[in-house]
């Protein structure tokens, strides 16, 4: 995505004082456009089956349907989800993430790391706020990983395991590529090889086998 090319976002919340600072926040900038907001779940899959953004800011709990509803039934459309959530709702995030969101936001988070959040989205990187990162991590391992899960981190080349710790910081390709000294196309080949070999659907799903998080674990291995 051109640099100049405002990032097309979808908010979904059912607090309206909620989406207006939210779209108020994100747009000061000119960096984002909102493209629609929606109040509950079923507004969330029209708007963005309408509009086709570039990324979807989803609350969890709201009426009708929920984020989580939402969540699964856009599984068909390639846009990068966020989970907007707050500290009380960790069971939803572990939900959100297994359903394939592209990562986590508090709502109270600073304007600078919301509008960081969404342009790290749009570029295909993942979003692991810290705050929530520390709570959920010491709760999600008590599964620890499957025996076939922690062979498959420890088959990965050193370049692999280097592009997986990138994706575990929650790196787009392009700064990956930069870092690593590598061509963005190159960065996505081994990004979809690392997926590939560690059996997880996304960026956040192998970031946090990398924390020793399984969140497929229903899915063992």
């Amino acid at each position: 995505m051109a640099a100049d090319t405002p990032i097309r976002v979808v908010l979904a919340d059912d607090e309206p004082l909620l989406r207006h600072g939210l779209r108020v926040l994100l747009t000061a900038g000119g960096r984002v456009e909102v493209v629609a907001e929606a109040g509950d779940g079923a507004e969330a899959i029209a708007a963005v089956r309408l509009h086709r953004p570039d990324v979807l800011l989803l609350d969890v709990q709201m009426p009708r349907m929920d984020g989580l509803t939402a969540l699964r039934e856009l599984a068909d459309v390639p846009v990068a989800t966020a989970i907007l959530t707050t500290f009380d709702l960790d069971d939803y995030v572990a939900r959100a993430l297994d359903l394939g969101a592209a990562g986590f936001l508090l709502k109270d988070a600073e304007p600078d790391v919301l509008v960081r959040a969404v342009v790290d989205l749009a570029a295909g990187g993942a979003v692991l706020d810290p705050r929530i990162t520390a709570r959920l991590l010491p709760r999600l391992r008590g599964a620890g990983l499957s025996l076939r899960r922690a062979q498959a981190i420890d088959a990965l080349s050193a370049r692999e395991r280097q592009v997986l710790e990138q994706l575990a910081d929650g790196r787009a390709n392009a700064a990956i590529a930069e870092t690593l000294g590598l061509t963005e196309a190159t960065v996505k080949s081994y990004v979809s090889q690392v997926l590939t070999k560690l059996g997880v659907h996304n960026r956040v799903q192998a970031a946090l086998l990398l924390h020793g998080v399984d969140v497929l674990a229903e899915d063992r291995l």
